[in-house]
């Protein structure tokens, strides 16, 4: 079982079966329009409806990073985060992540009951947010992204991609830990849909074990992006839209859970649960040896 220690003494434990985060974007913009939540009822609705499907971490974001996407004020963000991170909280101590690149709005998110920071510049566009989270002891998602979300599928390329984004994450991490955080509190994300190329993502998520192996805990975020809709489409024909990349994106999630990731990011916790726990069941059967031998 790997341990990560979180704000208001509290801790992730994760076990075999890889933590579900569930999505929730306070933003009018981002890719699939059901993972969208206003402040207010809406939010605590879809939240609430998270939790009892067997969420366990939710992930609040208030910039939308899908490719082409604008920067947003850190005000405007601040606007959007805090009231759903406050709903939640007044119903439920969950663990939060805040979904953010910037100091001001992680700061007020962690007043507001934020546990924890998801970060898709991997610490680098704010250098202050670094130390922000050493002094407070919280954990971050260092997520693998080249560029910004505005040019990052602007003909990225590869020569080895695993071993690029493995040593690209390693110095991510090592610079992490030279601002103070602690080496126990850092998760990595290879960054499946930013900057990749659809035959990148494959590799990176044929190649798990290897992000494993740094014995950082290692978070997978698949969840209905395009290359699953460019894979599930009939030869010749234009790639699925979001709203119809749930069956690919089960079989993506119960593909990283087997080769051991630790974190799903999901827009859809109920059926993710439900499949990795009917997984889970078929894996543990034990099968008894058929009685009597050959004659």
């Amino acid at each position: 079982m790997i341990t990560v220690p979180l704000s208001h003494n509290r801790s992730l434990h994760i076990n075999t079966i890889p933590l579900v985060m569930g999505i929730l974007n306070a933003t009018p913009d981002s890719f699939f329009l059901e993972s969208r939540v206003e402040p207010g009822t809406d939010a605590v609705a879809r939240a609430r409806a998270m939790v009892a499907a067997g969420a366990d971490l939710l992930d609040v974001g208030g910039e939308s990073s899908r490719p082409g996407s604008d920067y947003v004020d850190a005000d405007e963000e601040i606007a959007r985060v805090v009231p759903v991170i406050r709903a939640i909280r007044a119903f439920s101590d969950i663990p939060i992540s805040i979904d953010t690149r910037k100091l001001a709005v992680a700061r007020e998110a962690v007043a507001a009951g934020a546990d924890m920071i998801n970060d898709i510049s991997a610490l680098r566009d704010d250098p202050d947010l670094a130390p922000f989270a050493a002094e407070r002891g919280l954990p971050v998602v260092l997520m693998h992204m080249r560029g910004t979300p505005r040019t990052m599928q602007q003909n990225p390329h590869y020569g080895d991609v695993v071993t690029e984004v493995l040593a690209e994450l390693s110095a991510m991490a090592d610079a992490a830990m030279a601002a103070g955080v602690a080496r126990d509190r850092i998760i990595i994300d290879p960054g499946i849909g930013f900057g990749k190329r659809l035959q990148d993502n494959l590799v990176l998520l044929r190649s798990i074990e290897r992000f494993t192996a740094t014995g950082f805990p290692v978070l997978i975020g698949a969840s209905r992006k395009s290359f699953i809709g460019a894979l599930a489409a009939a030869e010749g024909s234009q790639p699925r839209p979001p709203e119809e990349r749930l069956a690919g994106t089960l079989a993506v999630h119960l593909h990283a859970a087997a080769a051991g990731a630790h974190i799903l990011r999901v827009h859809d916790v109920a059926e993710t649960v439900q499949a990795l726990r009917v997984s889970g069941a078929l894996e543990r059967a034990v099968v008894q040896p058929a009685a009597g031998g050959a004659a």
